[in-house]
């Protein structure tokens, strides 16, 4: 087990062992602030992949806060419970479920001009009141997260050449930053700057490691979505290229399948690799864009990255934001799954909504209370 030292330099908040984050990182972890995390997510089971290090560690307890950041929850006049220590305020009153959706038609393109009516939410397959309603470009907090393992040394300078097409295609207020990972997970830009300023910075950011050594992929999303609470913008996505496989994580995919459930992060994946890639795992990528909300990519060839990078960028500054109240207000710890559905307009025929697949339903802690509460 870490030492209490390792601990509380930082090492342990993302549950890693200290070999597993470089020096620049664990001098500038700190506690993160208004984290919000919630009790009740499904675990899924999954069958254990090889691990290049045999486990000696065992993972410090989660505290789980019950404001569901998995579909971004909207709170008033919550009520907050005693901490015990540490440091994180219970809330026991939830508002307004937030979702992000990407419309296509039938031939995959994006379908824009839209209004409130054409949705129809549904949760646990009851139709839900939509509360509130827009489509508009908003920037966003967005990490990119860089498999440098050596199993796509050929595709790097491409991958490289995906990320900073991406970025130019974005919102000029974007917050950006990168997380390189093999074996160990590395942050991309110097200890003292969180996000990127410019398009030099976030080059040197995607090309200061050379692509060598095993992959911990699990690791670098936990690491990823730690860092997006930093950011100031309330749509955060994380875009993860890899190939999927993982074989020096101390996290499990079912921990990062549930933490992903509780954060409020899109994400989009990218899946490189060879045909006879042994470690290729496209089966990951599609779980972690499927529970989130985002789309999972799969290109043929190397051409075909630039693109797709570019089509990520476009769909993500062309989503819809949709809340509504939930219906069911019972405080229960279930899960609740969630299914949009667009209204097929003149034209374009049917059409398909990606958003998130359901949140869990904090467990109310208060004898008094059992039901979530309504806005006044």
């Amino acid at each position: 087990m870490e030492s209490a030292r390792a601990w509380i330099a930082g090492v342990g908040k993302f549950g890693l062992p200290s070999w597993a984050v470089e020096p620049e990182f664990r001098a500038t972890a700190q506690n993160p602030q208004n984290a919000r995390m919630i009790e009740g997510s499904q675990q899924i089971p999954v069958k254990l992949m090889r691990r290049h290090f045999a486990r000696t560690y065992r993972l410090f307890p989660i505290f789980l806060l019950i404001v569901p950041p998995c579909v971004g929850m909207s709170q008033q006049n919550s009520q907050a419970a005693p901490s015990h220590g540490d440091g994180y305020a219970i809330r026991t009153s939830v508002d307004l479920v937030v979702l992000r959706a990407t419309v296509r038609d039938r031939k995959g393109a994006p379908v824009a001009g839209l209004g409130k009516e054409d949705f129809q939410v549904f949760e646990d397959k009851v139709p839900q009141q939509i509360e509130s309603f827009s489509h508009e470009d908003v920037p966003v907090t967005v990490g990119l997260v860089i498999d440098n393992s050596g199993s796509v040394r050929s595709k790097r300078s491409d991958v490289i050449n995906a990320a900073l097409a991406f970025a130019r295609s974005s919102n000029p207020e974007d917050q950006v930053f990168v997380v390189n990972f093999n074996e160990h997970v590395l942050m991309g830009l110097p200890a003292n700057v969180p996000f990127a300023g410019n398009e030099q910075q976030l080059e040197t950011a995607l090309s200061r490691n050379k692509a060598d050594g095993l992959t911990a992929l699990y690791d670098a999303v936990a690491v990823a979505l730690e860092h997006l609470k930093q950011g100031k913008w309330d749509k955060k996505v994380l875009i993860v290229i890899s190939d999927g496989g993982d074989n020096a994580s101390t996290h499990t995919l079912s921990q990062i399948l549930s933490m992903v459930n509780q954060s409020s992060a899109i994400l989009y994946t990218m899946g490189i690799f060879d045909a006879n890639d042994d470690d290729r795992n496209p089966r990951v990528l599609k779980q972690l864009a499927r529970i989130s909300g985002g789309e999972s990519f799969f290109p043929e060839s190397l051409d075909e990255i630039l693109p797709i990078s570019q089509q990520i960028a476009h769909d993500i500054r062309n989503q819809y934001t949709i809340s509504y109240a939930p219906a069911n207000r019972k405080a229960d710890g279930t899960y609740r799954a969630i299914e949009v559905k667009a209204r097929k307009t003149a034209g374009r025929g049917r059409l398909s909504v990606s958003t998130r697949a359901g949140y869990s339903v904090p467990l109310s802690t208060s004898p008094a209370s059992d039901t979530v509460s309504s806005r006044p």
